[in-house]
């Protein structure tokens, strides 16, 4: 029998036993070390799920998550019992209309790790072990530890939000929300030459792990707003913005500062949010969406083990499965956690 964290129904999260899996063909058996909790498995326990999206039936959450080949199924020839790997969660069918175009994370029949979306519901990765096909399981080298590796997914959100961006070399850029996503927001844009990235919040502990990502300045809007108001001179003087909280006066500030034909990349989610939208037309500033990622996850699973990008700092908890209501009841504290796992092996 295998351990399984499995959510039942809104704050009703068990963990339970299940049979385990075999690899089938072109499969791997990973035995998964760590996976991290991310702000859609807060939305499942705390809301029973998010928007349009609920929880309605029991579902195994988890999509961030790495491990170690346990066994091969029949046929797979690139991977060895050993290896240690980054689980890429999204599965495009590879032949819908949007995956013929090449945007393979708008695919209309799209399975991803612990999501509701559909039903039946795709069951996730929080658990001891999981066939998966070999083609995503991405392997990394034993410099980097599987916690490290955990965090490719998450990493991949942030390098298709900075494909959305354009060119950063150079720029100026403001990354409001400087939580998991944000953190990684701000090392993406260092990595890619920004030469400021100012990164704001509402409390200091995720803004002293954005400085450690690579953060020029931080903000803690809760007690120093006005410190922001030096970047909406003429016009506003930032090229970029990764906007990760889904809050309107980030929005708002955002908007603001961006200088004109600036990039606001949307990049928190939420529900209906009024925009200046008469700003954003006198300025005319690009205010695009970011949804996942597909070539990404290779990318930065490479970059963590290159050691291009340090995603240690983010890593601020670590949880047994059967501290299960603790790690979430830490994950969703934003005063106290950046990013915490459940660690299995």
């Amino acid at each position: 029998m295998i351990r399984v964290c499995r959510l039942h129904s809104q704050n009703d999260l068990r963990l339970e036993t299940i049979e385990p899996t075999e690899p089938g063909e072109g499969e791997v058996l990973v035995r998964v070390g760590a996976g991290g909790i991310c702000g859609s498995d807060l939305h499942y326990f705390q809301d029973g799920g998010f928007g349009p999206i609920r929880v309605r039936e029991p579902i195994i959450l988890g999509h961030e998550v790495a491990g170690t080949v346990k066994r091969l199924g029949p046929g797979v020839t690139t991977l060895a019992p050993g290896d240690r790997v980054a689980l890429n969660p999204s599965q495009p069918c590879g032949h819908c209309r949007f995956c013929g175009e090449g945007l393979f994370n708008h695919c209309l029949n799209m399975r991803f790790f612990g999501s509701a979306l559909r039903f039946p519901h795709e069951q996730g990765a929080f658990r001891d072990s999981i066939a998966v096909p070999a083609a995503r399981a991405e392997k990394v080298s034993d410099r980097v530890t599987v916690a490290e590796a955990a965090c490719a997914e998450p990493l991949a959100v942030c390098l298709h939000a900075a494909n959305q961006a354009g060119d950063l070399a150079g720029a100026r850029v403001l990354v409001t929300g400087a939580g998991p996503i944000g953190a990684l927001c701000v090392a993406v844009a260092r990595h890619r030459g920004a030469a400021e990235v100012v990164a704001t919040d509402l409390h200091d502990h995720p803004l002293a792990i954005a400085a450690r990502m690579g953060a020029t300045s931080t903000v803690n809007v809760a007690r120093d707003a006005a410190a922001l108001e030096a970047y909406e001179t003429d016009k506003g003087q930032f090229d970029a913005v990764f906007e990760c909280s889904a809050a309107a006066p980030a929005i708002e500030t955002a908007i603001r500062t961006l200088r004109p034909r600036g990039r606001l990349v949307q990049v928190g989610v939420g529900g209906t949010l009024p925009v200046p939208i008469n700003a954003l037309v006198g300025k005319e500033i690009a205010f695009i969406g970011t949804h996942r990622f597909h070539a990404e996850f290779a990318e930065a699973a490479h970059l963590i083990d290159s050691g291009a990008i340090d995603v240690k700092p983010i890593i601020t908890h670590s949880f047994a499965p059967e501290d299960l209501a603790e790690a979430f009841r830490v994950a969703g504290d934003r005063s106290r956690a950046v990013k915490a796992q459940l660690v299995f092996a």
